[in-house]
């Protein structure tokens, strides 16, 4: 019987500088960025950051890394399921 390895899973970390800077790794894709909100995806899933005056400092696709900063009111966890944004008929569906 042969065994099969799985592919190692990506890390995901969230660090918090004094509710002001937020550093994320295990970075998939991002949806959308406004001075209140960041939509983004992990490896763990649908990741949201509110607050006020925020700005995306650091976004790197090919090692997953993202900085947020600004007045960092909540960071929310949904859907573990999810790991991008869907597509246009993905929408439709909905």
């Amino acid at each position: 019987m042969e065994n099969k390895q799985n592919k190692p899973r990506q890390n995901h970390t969230v660090n918090m500088e004094n509710r002001s800077k937020v550093v994320i790794t295990g970075v998939t894709d991002t949806d959308k960025f406004t001075e209140n909100s960041v939509l983004l995806y992990t490896c763990m899933g649908e990741l949201i950051i509110k607050g006020k005056g925020l700005r995306v400092t650091l976004l790197s696709v090919e090692s997953g890394d993202m900085a947020v900063e600004g007045d960092i009111d909540s960071i929310i966890y949904g859907d573990s399921q999810v790991k991008s944004p869907l597509g246009f008929m993905g929408r439709l569906l909905k």
